[in-house]
């Protein structure tokens, strides 16, 4: 089992009597629950008998089940109906840490846990390996070609999975299993190549009116189809920044994948060598960098204060602002192993947005970055210069 950063946060969330962990299918829930919890008792909703007990019959499920360490209920979203009995057995009995859920839905299964389960479970988030953990158990490739295109999905190093293996059997599984366990969609091959579209729009302001068109199907059936992936953790989407400037912005989001190489098979891109001269390259580079910062958050238990920044006429962006509160912290994304002063444009027209044109005293160098492909880290007058190796720790590393 590779060693994840989630759990030295599951460990500090101890007090609560329930601690769901949600993540992608694959992700390595299943993995870190049962080497956590090695004591408690292990019960996969996946099994259809298991389910039936389960969905019949939530009382005796759990009694049978019962014991003094507690119960692991993999994939729970099969039976949201059993959060009920959850709470009453939590509520009558005082119970800590006693039940692990584990599941690969994201919308359905917070709206269900908000209702039965409130002030009494921990929620956490697993997502494909990060950068820092691919570091830490030493299967960091190299080649950030390489590893864009490989992806962060654990079965590609600890089985030695190849991604032209991996992916196309991951993207049948997403949709017999979830896709129609959450929506009726009668033609499966119009949604995988929705997916397919969405995947060329990586980087892109989300334009509903665009995808429904290509695609053939309804604007309200795009809608609903982005929401579907957004719940089961095959896209996220970045929202713009648009607080305490004057000037019109854009308030569209921009649509992004939690795995580039699951991206990378949907773009039928066949090798890292052919990733590097395709013209997706830069999206994926930067989708690859936002997604690992998204991870570093979640991985620490936080939700990801992460943004855009962009005018109105997309002269002037900014690939991610991390808005932490009491600070704002401006990040551009380059795909190129050197430095130009023209990647500094945004950073230094953000800055003299936010903190007037005299930006020295507000030591903002220090506190904007540029993630680049390169390997030297350097400080310019823009901004902070961090290779895309570095990046693996940079909310750890921010200058205060």
């Amino acid at each position: 089992m590779y060693k994840r950063q989630l759990e030295s946060t599951i460990k500090l969330y101890r007090k609560f009597p329930v601690i769901a962990i949600l993540g992608p299918r694959q992700s390595g829930k299943t993995t870190l629950v049962k080497n956590i919890f090695q004591k408690h008792v292990f019960v996969s909703l996946e099994n259809p008998r298991t389910r039936e007990f389960a969905l019949n019959e939530p009382e005796r499920f759990l009694a049978t089940h019962d014991n003094e360490h507690g119960i692991v209920i993999d994939e729970f979203q099969y039976v949201p109906e059993i959060l009920s009995y959850i709470q009453l057995a939590v509520d009558s009995r005082k119970l800590k840490n006693y039940f692990i859920l584990t599941g690969s839905q994201n919308f359905l299964m917070n709206q269900a846990i908000t209702q039965s389960l409130a002030g009494r479970v921990g929620i956490l988030n697993l997502l494909p390996l990060s950068l820092a953990e691919l570091k830490k158990n030493k299967i960091l490739h190299g080649s950030i070609q390489e590893t864009v295109f490989n992806g962060f999905y654990p079965r590609l190093y600890n089985e030695n999975f190849t991604p032209e293996r991996l992916y196309p059997s991951y993207i049948q599984t997403y949709i017999e299993r979830d896709v129609r366990q959450i929506i009726n969609i009668g033609d499966l091959s119009s949604f995988q190549k929705f997916l397919s579209l969405c995947a060329a729009r990586i980087g892109n302001l989300l334009n509903l009116t665009d995808l429904a068109t290509v695609c053939g199907i309804s604007v309200a059936t795009a809608k609903r189809w982005i929401s579907l992936m957004q719940a089961s953790y095959i896209i996220f989407l970045l929202e713009p920044h648009f607080k305490n400037f004057n000037k019109r912005l854009t308030k569209m989001p921009k649509l992004y994948f939690y795995d580039t190489g699951l991206a990378c098979n949907l773009l039928r891109i066949a090798s890292a060598q052919d990733l590097s001269i395709s013209p997706y390259w830069g999206p994926l580079f930067e989708n690859c960098i936002i997604a690992d910062i998204a991870k570093q958050y979640y991985n620490r238990g936080d939700r990801p204060p992460i943004y855009f920044w962009r005018d109105q006429n997309g002269r002037l962006e900014i690939d991610c602002l991390i808005d932490e509160g009491k600070r704002l912290l401006p990040i551009e994304i380059k795909a190129s192993e050197g430095i130009a002063i023209d990647f500094f444009k945004g950073l230094n027209a953000w800055n003299e947005l936010a903190y007037g044109p005299d930006t020295t005293a507000k030591n903002t160098s220090k506190n904007s970055y540029l993630i680049y492909t390169g390997k030297q880290a350097q400080l310019r007058s823009g901004g902070r210069v961090i290779p895309w190796k570095e990046s693996a720790n940079l909310i750890d590393n921010f200058s205060d």
